[in-house]
């Protein structure tokens, strides 16, 4: 028997079980078969001592019974202990719970009277259970065991006159339901194996599906956003994070923690709002982008899950900036044409006849007049011609710290302002940045000049201040132009960048619109936010720095 034994031992394939023995299945299987022997164990101890005339458990032989009952419990106990931590193979664990119930139930069955005691039933719940997690080789392996241990005890039974030759069939009979329950076990392993097979491919399956849409969600150029009945964010794409400025985690985060506006925007959508109040555009954090958001419910009703889409107006207004540009070159050489030769000479007349001796006071009033206004028109051509010839940026590296206090020197002086009426406030760390000297002088220039023309005569004074440093959120550096004027409407923020748009009397409407195109072909952004305590902040927000040196390393 232990030659027997020890064969099936080694012959015993990888695959006996259902699953690995990292799987959690069998040790389950094991566990629960396991609580089964020990209350059935203890039941039965019970009724050993409670049931003494006439004994049910152990009726020939009692200390037999009650040695297979503790052979039981103490098997079952230490299988609670090994099973738990996962001591021991898979292997050991299903061989020890086996063989060790044949032995114990059989000698239970025969010290209670043999096969007629019903005892041999629970060989068939045991057999029958571990056969989940044989194969069929083995499985048969342990229902022979059990018939022939059966069969012993019967013999041993009738030797000893416990119970007569006629109980043989009865313990065929029982033999035969173990081979029967094994071979029904059989068919719902593999059964149970085909549709664990099936589910772990469909798992695998789901996994990659998830995995594909969430790959084609973060890397979507659209940024989307995801919100709860509760404002709470459940999903954000990787472009909505850069354009919110969101961490990375942002489980449990509410919406109004990304973006005030956003969640603005979301409460009026809620609410019914009329369109113009809830898809409305609004800046990023750093002021470098206008963002226009889209609600898409995700269930019946508002108050439920919302699908935010993210706009990037600059895409648009790109767009709508290359057709303007291109009726600009058109209209630039018709200017050129048309205007400038005559203009030219309007400007050299009023200059000759203001020099002559015979025209009074007046009239010398009246060239200067339309010799101002010449020129006027003639930077405004000018102005329009530089930006149809699209001229090409020269980039370089300039500290703002030092380049802000060289320009309000220059400024200053050239405006000849009182010392004072520009200051600059400097960053601690440095803000270096990568632009167009010309062209980084030239939009500060115009802001400069703006504030002391507009914002200060509201004032009642010239109080200019230019400040730089990194913004928290992304770490750009920005030059900041601010005022203390009566600063710009919320309504026409927007429009004040448009060409030909002013709300000054005097104005050309060029001077911010091209204070934008060149910081746009910087890599910048220039944005108006309004100054806390009343007046305007123009912020030049530049190139990421990681950006262009990486750039410059790969080049």
């Amino acid at each position: 028997m232990s030659a027997t034994i020890d064969s099936a031992l080694r012959g015993m394939a990888p695959d006996s079980s259902i699953a690995s023995e990292g799987d959690d299945l069998p040790w389950r299987v094991l566990r629960l078969l396991n609580s089964a022997r020990w209350i059935l164990s203890a039941a039965l101890i019970i009724l050993f001592f409670v049931l003494t005339d006439p004994r049910v458990v152990g009726s020939s032989q009692p200390i037999v019974a009650i040695s297979a009952l503790t052979g039981l419990i103490v098997l079952a106990s230490f299988e609670f202990a090994f099973l738990h931590r996962r001591i021991g193979s898979l292997r050991m664990h299903i061989f020890g719970q086996g063989l060790g119930d044949i032995v114990l139930f059989t000698l239970l069955m025969h010290a209670s009277g043999g096969i007629t005691t019903g005892f041999g039933a629970l060989l068939v719940i045991s057999i029958g259970s571990l056969s989940l997690l044989l194969n069929a080789t083995l499985a048969l392996f342990f229902a022979a065991l059990a018939t022939i241990a059966i069969l012993l005890s019967q013999t041993i039974a009738v030797t000893q006159g416990i119970t007569s030759s006629a109980e043989f069939t009865n313990s065929g009979i029982l033999g035969a339901v173990i081979f029967t329950i094994v071979a029904a076990t059989q068919m719902l392993r593999r059964r149970v194996a085909e549709t664990e097979a099936l589910a772990a491919q469909r798992g695998v399956d789901l996994r990659n599906l998830v995995e594909l849409n969430d790959y084609i969600i973060q890397h979507l150029r659209e940024s989307i956003v995801v919100v709860d009945r509760d404002n709470q964010v459940r999903l954000i794409n990787g472009s909505a994070q850069k354009q919110l400025g969101a961490a990375a985690g942002y489980d449990g985060i509410r919406i109004s923690a990304l973006s005030h506006e956003l969640s603005d925007r979301l409460n009026a959508w809620r609410e019914r709002q009329e369109d113009a109040a809830t898809n409305r555009a609004f800046s990023t954090n750093d002021g470098s982008t206008r963002l226009e958001p889209h609600f898409a419910r995700l269930g019946p009703q508002r108050d439920g899950g919302v699908l935010i889409f993210i706009e990037d107006t600059s895409l648009i207004a790109e767009r709508v900036q290359q057709t303007k540009l291109a009726a600009l070159g058109r209209l630039s050489a018709s200017i050129a044409h048309e205007i400038r030769n005559p203009l030219g000479a309007l400007s050299h007349a009023a200059q000759l006849l203001s020099e002559s001796g015979s025209i009074n006071e007046s009239d010398v009033r009246l060239t200067e007049i339309i010799r101002v206004n010449s020129q006027r028109v003639s930077n405004i051509v000018e102005s329009i011609l530089s930006l149809s010839r699209g001229d090409t940026t020269n980039p370089k590296n300039i500290d703002l710290n030092e380049w802000s206090v060289a320009f309000v020197d220059e400024f200053v002086s050239t405006m000849e302002l009182f010392e004072g009426s520009v200051v600059v406030t400097k960053d601690s760390s440095a803000a270096e940045v990568e632009v167009d000297p010309t062209h980084l002088h030239q939009v500060v220039w115009n802001l400069c000049d703006n504030a002391v023309k507009y914002a200060s005569l509201e004032a009642g004074a010239i109080a200019v201040e230019l400040s730089c440093g990194h913004m928290e959120s992304t770490g750009r550096p920005f030059l900041e132009i601010s005022d203390r004027g009566g600063g710009i409407a919320e309504d026409i923020v927007e429009q004040v960048f448009e060409p030909f748009f002013t709300a000054q009397a005097g104005g050309t409407g060029l001077g911010l619109y091209i204070s934008r195109e060149l910081c746009e072909r910087n890599g910048s952004a220039l944005s108006y936010h309004p100054r806390a305590g009343g007046g305007s902040v123009f912020r030049i927000m530049f190139a990421d720095p990681r950006r262009w040196h990486t750039k410059r390393e790969t080049a």
